[in-house]
This record gives structure tokens, C-alpha cells and sequence, in this order.
């Protein structure tokens, strides 16, 4: 057991059937925990079972075996635990911005009024400001990102699953996303785990990292991320960043050999 983990996962493993195949492992004995306020990364091999694992924690799939816990408690199978935001924006086109930020609190049986009233400070401080009556068709991509962002982070669940939120962003508007979230995860303190392939991106947001094997997905290794906060990008000339980066590549090199169970 992991002293003080806000989310904890023990022993999770699942195993898909398949009328091919047979029984293929996706993940297998997976242990993580995340306490409070922490923001962890996960990093791996394309098919390593990262969304696999993301669904599970999110009580969109059962697990073969284990369990996930929240503050102690069992919650495995539960849906509506956690927040979860994948790469796609998936902003409803015929509601505007600011209704499809509410939706998370409409969801959990809040008046439209009042969330629209909640909503609209964040939209005003996180750069959506005069288009929470735009539809989504009107948004570049990064503006679309913000308000899945901020829709999530309304959810009201003090954890939040990212699943490669800024994958499909040009260079630059990642850049501006990234410091972007550092400020509302600065601003919020939620528990994140983030997925992701951008070993710069994991090393820049995170304050410790977890590295899954090639399927079946297994932690290889948790590295910790010492870097200071608030972080500006000059950490990336830094010899810590530039240290653990290279242990990182050497990591995921190693974990991409194939797996036996």
C-alpha cells in the first residue's frame, strides 16, 4: 500500500479476448499511486495499454484483476469518479462555448443558470473571454483544447485523466497550451495523470513520471521530476532536464522490447 495516494492502482491487470488471438494481455500487474495535488505523467510504447489503463480508472472497463482506490476506497467499475479528457476536443457543435463547459456540471444536476454563472470567471481568466457565445466551428484548435479543458476541470472531481490533450497541436500552440495548463493545474491543485508521447512535454508538467513497458503494459520505472516550480522553459537548457531526459530515452528504448507474460 502507498502512503497518502490520492488515486492508487493495485495489481491491475486486463486481458482482451479475441476470436484470433486468444487472450492477449494489455496490461498486467500494474501498481501506481498519485497522492493529492500531484501532477504524473505516463510514457510508453505506442500499444503499451495506456488508454487501456485510462479507461479502467475512469470505470469504463473492468479490469481483468486488480482495483483502483480513491482516498482508500474501492471504486473499480465507477464511472463518473474522475474527470477525463481525451486528445479529441469533443465539443458539442450545436451548443455554444460556454454551454459546452457546463455541460460537465449540467451532467451532475447543477441548474444551467448557475453553472453558466461559474463558468463565466474562468472563461474571462483562461483566455475565452468574448467567444462564450461562438460555437465551436469558430475556435482554433488550442481554443478548442481550453474549453474541453475547463469543461473537465468544472466536472468537479478533484482527479483528472488527460489523454495526449495537445497531440494533434502545431509546435507552437502545444508550447502555449502547456504553460497554459501548468497555470490552471497552479490554480485548481486537481491530482493529474497525463498521457502522453512527448518525452519534453512528461519532464516540462510533471512532478514524477511512470514508464510502461510494450504490451503487456508493466512500470518499468517511476522517475521523479526535481525540477522547480512555477517552470519556464528555460529548464529545458537545464542539466537535470537534459539528464533526465536522456535516462528517460534510454527507459523507453529498453521498454520497447517485446514482452512476455
Amino acid at each position: 500500500m502507498l502512503d497518502k495516494a490520492r488515486i492508487e492502482l493495485q495489481d491491475v491487470s486486463h486481458v482482451f479476448s479475441t476470436p484470433t488471438s486468444g487472450s492477449v494481455y494489455a496490461i498486467d500487474r500494474i501498481n501506481l499511486g498519485v497522492p493529492e495535488g500531484r501532477f504524473a505523467s505516463i510514457i510508453g510504447p505506442s500499444g503499451c495499454g495506456k488508454t487501456t489503463l485510462f479507461n479502467i480508472i475512469a470505470g469504463l472497463e473492468q479490469p481483468t484483476q486488480g482495483e483502483v482506490t480513491v482516498d482508500g476506497q474501492n471504486v473499480t467499475g465507477m464511472i463518473g469518479i474522475v474527470g477525463y479528457m481525451l486528445q479529441k476536443d469533443l465539443l458539442f457543435p450545436w451548443r455554444t462555448v460556454l454551454d459546452n463547459i457546463c455541460l460537465g456540471m449540467e451532467l451532475r444536476g447543477m441548474p444551467m443558470r448557475e453553472a453558466r454563472e461559474r463558468a463565466m470567471p474562468y472563461l474571462t481568466r483562461y483566455g475565452l473571454g468574448g467567444f462564450e457565445h461562438r460555437y465551436p466551428a469558430a475556435l482554433s484548435g488550442g481554443m478548442k483544447q481550453r474549453a474541453a479543458l475547463l469543461r473537465t476541470l468544472l466536472y468537479d472531481s478533484d482527479i483528472v485523466l488527460l489523454d495526449e490533450p495537445f497531440g494533434a497541436l502545431d509546435a507552437q500552440t502545444k508550447s502555449q497550451m502547456q504553460d497554459w495548463l501548468l497555470q490552471l493545474w497552479a490554480d485548481f491543485r486537481k491530482t493529474v495523470l497525463f498521457v502522453t508521447h512527448d518525452l519534453d512535454e512528461a519532464l516540462f508538467l510533471s512532478d514524477e513520471i511512470y514508464v510502461l513497458s510494450a504490451r503487456p503494459g508493466r512500470i518499468k520505472a517511476k522517475i521523479e521530476v526535481p525540477l522547480p516550480r512555477p517552470r519556464t522553459r528555460d529548464v529545458f537548457a537545464s542539466p537535470v532536464f537534459i539528464d533526465l531526459k536522456r535516462h528517460c530515452l534510454d527507459l523507453l528504448f529498453d521498454a520497447s522490447s517485446p514482452q512476455t507474460h
